[in-house]
């Protein structure tokens, strides 16, 4: 029974003394070969270091790749020097230039009617007294002047000399004036005939007592005095200049 626990021993004895026996056959012919027990092989390494690149070879004879797409478009370049001159062409033919005269003349026209509208403007602003009756504008500039003179100051500003159709707008003029003023009425055409200056027969009087009485045959116009009331008088003396609006 003890035979085979010592069969592994003599095994490994004989193994081991045969691996002897050849490392120093070995010994004898390579000094080099160190002789000991196989070993398992170690881990791979590292790579080596790049070769030289080597010389280009020669074009492959596959087939062409298609083209690409285009690339983007790159950044004008500089202006190229001007072009010769092309040949002068023929004479055309002579332009209409009645539209254009006609558009000139009316726009001179526009042009004086501004001019007008502001010169009208300019003559308002120098009468700064007025009074509204009803739908009539009474104005004044406060100066005294002859009969002749208060017409043509009154139709530069559009207007004619103030002369009342009845009692609420005698009372304006009489309020704007404020001292006595030439009315728009006269009986320079018919001695005794008292019209408005407009043309018509008079619709309203004020007449104060005992007149017109054309007192020495000179008396054609007539003024508003400072209590409402009227009186004729010489067209030459002076007094205010009231101008009236109409609606």
């Amino acid at each position: 029974m003890f035979l085979f626990p010592s069969l592994p021993v003599l095994l490994l004895s004989v193994v081991t003394a045969s691996e002897t026996k050849a490392c120093e056959d070995a010994q004898k012919t390579c000094s080099v070969i160190t002789c000991g027990v196989p070993v398992t092989n170690g881990t791979p390494g590292r790579d080596g270091r790049d070769g030289p690149k080597g010389e280009k070879g020669e074009p492959g004879q596959g087939l062409r790749g298609l083209q690409g797409p285009p690339g983007k478009l790159g950044p004008p370049g500089n202006a190229g020097p001007p072009g010769i001159s092309g040949p002068k062409g023929q004479k055309g033919d002579r332009g209409d230039n009645s539209v254009a005269e006609a558009k000139l003349a009316n726009l001179e026209r526009q042009i004086q009617s501004l001019r007008s509208e502001l010169d009208h403007v300019k003559k308002l602003q120098a009468f700064s007294l007025r009074k509204a009756s009803g739908k009539k504008l009474f104005v004044t500039n406060g100066e005294q002047m002859p009969f002749a003179k208060v017409k043509a100051l009154c139709a530069g500003l559009r207007a004619t000399v103030a002369a009342p159709k009845n009692a609420e707008e005698n009372k304006a003029i009489q309020d704007v004036a404020k001292g006595v003023a030439f009315l728009g009425i006269t009986d320079e055409v018919t001695e005794g005939q008292f019209m408005y200056v407009t043309g018509g027969k008079l619709t309203y009087s004020n007449w104060k007592k005992d007149e017109p009485n054309d007192h020495g045959s000179g008396e054609d116009c007539v003024i508003l005095q400072t209590d409402g009331l009227w009186n004729d008088i010489s067209c030459t003396s002076s007094f205010l200049a009231v101008c009236e609006f109409p609606a």
